[in-house]
């Protein structure tokens, strides 16, 4: 069990992490999301133990993960944390690099298992070649075999697939998150892509400047986002007054409404007038106006522009 209590960091003068407080059980993964210079990075290091804490305490199975103030060399045995530098040794080969913290005693054994993350990964063809020759993603792959090698207990990573081909990153992540799985690593991923919160983690943390908005099953909080910024870390999303909708039971309040949920009819709830459409492969997304405010929907085929279309809200 990670426990985080109340915590708080400060940078100089502006608090960074306010109070937050959660518990993530063993072998759980977790992403953690907002907008930029929300505390995401911070939380991790803290995590890992490169910052003091201002307040509170982080324990792991009841004992303390402290900072450089208790320990002159930052983090525990059990835990491994990515950062977005990914920090190789840019001299030495890619082989190297993944073994670096692997005892040279069993040699034999060490080969195999550099052998099988860079398998993973999917970078055994590069293994004699220097890191620093290595284009962004390769290296980032690299340092993702390399947090890997000692297998820790928790892995902190920050953005681990930011630099990753789309399609080299796909498969890399499903063969990533199914092996840590697998072992029992408890995953915690700081990310602004959405497909990391819902298609891989267990539940999804929100912050917003500083302070724990939510923590809650993913799948769960993107179908009820309990607000508007919520559900815009998910995509493009909409929010209308329930008296639009005729149809609903209490008329309300606001709706927060995602594209995919209005569609276009002969006769809708509101009228609205196309601006963009965006090919989207197996649709558009259409931009248009309503109400002197931009609204998103979905659509199988391109719209004219200023054409005048009925929407539904389809729950």
């Amino acid at each position: 069990m990670l426990q985080i209590k109340n915590i708080s960091f400060t940078y100089i003068e502006n608090p960074v992490i306010e109070n937050v407080s959660f518990e993530i059980a063993k072998g759980q993964h977790i992403a953690v999301i907002g907008e930029s210079g929300c505390g995401k990075s911070t939380l991790l290091k803290l995590l890992y133990g490169l910052y003091d804490l201002d307040n509170g305490e982080i324990l792991y199975n009841d004992e303390p993960i402290l900072g450089p103030k208790f320990n002159l060399i930052p983090g525990k045995d059990y835990i491994k944390y990515l950062a977005q530098d990914f920090d190789l040794m840019p001299y030495i080969t890619v082989e190297e690099n993944v073994g670096k913290f692997l005892s040279n005693i069993y040699k034999d054994k060490k080969k195999v298992r550099v052998q099988e993350l860079l398998e993973m990964v999917e970078m055994t063809e590069f293994a004699k070649v220097k890191a620093k020759y290595l284009s962004g993603g390769q290296q980032q792959r690299v340092a993702l075999a390399r947090v890997l090698a000692l297998e820790p207990e928790i892995l902190l990573l920050d953005e681990p697939f930011s630099q990753i081909d789309s399609f080299r990153k796909n498969s890399l992540r499903r063969n990533l998150f199914n092996y840590f799985k697998k072992k029992e690593i408890t995953c915690i991923i700081a990310t602004h892509d959405s497909t990391e919160a819902l298609s891989f983690s267990d539940e999804t943390i929100v912050l917003q400047n500083g302070k724990l908005i939510v923590k809650e099953n993913s799948k769960e909080l993107y179908l009820n986002p309990p607000s508007y910024y919520v559900a815009s870390l998910f995509g493009e999303v909409n929010e209308l007054k329930r008296s639009h909708f005729e149809d609903l039971d209490d008329t309300d309040g606001t709706l927060i409404i995602y594209p995919h949920q209005l569609k276009v009819v002969e006769e809708g709830n509101i009228t609205v007038i196309v601006k963009q459409s965006y090919f989207k492969g197996n649709h558009y997304l259409i931009k248009a106006a309503f109400e002197r405010k931009a609204i998103f929907f979905e659509h199988h085929s391109e719209l004219e522009l200023n054409q005048e279309v009925s929407l539904s809200f389809i729950r």
